[in-house]
């Protein structure tokens, strides 16, 4: 997709029929953009003239859009990044991922200030099983924000990269592995996790410090949502007590979640060391939840390492506090 003949940093909108599209969308304009995904004549609206939520666990099947992007790499000895179908970053090294805990190094740029999508379905098809590494989603040094949307895939779904902000509400995640992941900071609101499988954590985050990536407060933080097992998972596939809501991709990382339904899938100890070759989860991570509930919900058996936080600690998680402003780029007109 080009906006060729739009300002690199003006605004622009890009209007996308119903249908099916293969291919990659790399994303590198640094002035605001915005996909609009078509929807149905029929799209039902309340007595307030507000539709009904696209992320609804109580729908099963979950709700589809008209619009469907869709590749199918996976990693093969080459960045994760290769294997993304969208990609918002100013540049290739941008978006790389790298090994290590400080991944990629450090580039001196930052990209779109304001990209959102609304009512599009995001999807790796590398397989209907976890082949390897298959990204939906890379935004590294950029704002993006997402709106009645879905993102599917079986490993590492999403990624919110270096000094990357991003903002999901209303939408869908399909993963089994680590399907969150990330090293910038991520909102999570009001979605559905649909777990196709269980495998690692549903959330693997890099922490960073203010050297390595200044000017980006980093984690995972999910609210008012919503875990539940998919509608396509395989009918063979067992998921009760066998998910973690997390691990520490490196020892500084961060992942809250507050006010979220979370069902038998989850282990009562909530979080897992990385690997066998990092067995311990170090205490400059930070694991937390609020008013967690549901089967998985109990937090009485935790790790000891997790904060269970009060009412008044959790009020220290909002949108502003998290991304330090009150952020220009999302829509917070937004109902459903």
């Amino acid at each position: 997709m080009h906006t060729s003949t739009e300002p690199e940093d003006g605004p622009a909108t890009i209007l996308i029929a119903a249908g099916e599209y293969h291919e990659t969308v790399n994303v590198t304009r640094k002035g605001p953009l915005t996909f609009l995904g078509q929807l149905p004549l029929s799209a039902a609206k309340n007595a307030n003239n507000v539709r009904a939520p696209f992320a609804n666990p109580s729908v099963s099947p979950f709700k589809q859009n008209l619009v469907k992007i869709w590749d199918n790499k996976f990693v093969n000895g080459s960045d994760d990044a290769t294997s993304a179908v969208l990609l918002v970053a100013p540049s290739f090294d941008a978006s790389l991922i790298g090994a290590g805990p400080t991944g990629a190094p450090l580039q001196p740029l930052f990209g779109n200030t304001d990209f959102k999508a609304y009512n599009i379905d995001f999807e790796n098809r590398a397989a209907n099983f976890s082949i390897s590494q298959a990204l939906v989603t890379d935004i590294s040094y950029a704002n993006a924000s997402f709106y009645g949307c879905s993102f599917a895939s079986y490993q590492d779904t999403w990624y919110t990269g270096r000094n990357g902000s991003t903002y999901v509400v209303d939408s869908v995640i399909y993963g089994q592995t680590d399907y969150l992941f990330g090293f910038g900071t991520a909102w999570f609101q009001n979605v559905i996790l649909a777990n196709r499988a269980c495998g690692g954590g549903l959330v693997a985050w890099k922490g960073t410090n203010l050297t390595d990536a200044p000017g980006n407060r980093y984690g995972a933080y999910i609210a008012d949502s919503t875990i539940v097992r998919s509608p396509d998972a395989n009918a063979t596939t067992v998921t009760a007590d066998k998910c973690f809501l997390g691990r520490p991709w490196n020892d500084l990382a961060t992942t809250v979640f507050l006010s979220t339904v979370m069902d038998d899938s989850i282990r009562p100890e909530g979080w897992t060391p990385f690997s066998s070759a990092r067995p311990v989860i170090m205490n400059t991570t930070f694991y937390a939840e609020f008013n967690s509930t549901g089967p998985g919900g109990n937090t009485s058996a935790r790790i000891p390492l997790e904060h269970i936080l009060t009412p008044a600690q959790a009020a220290d998680f909002t949108v502003d506090k998290v991304f330090l402003e009150h952020p220009k780029w999302i829509d917070f007109s937004y109902q459903f």
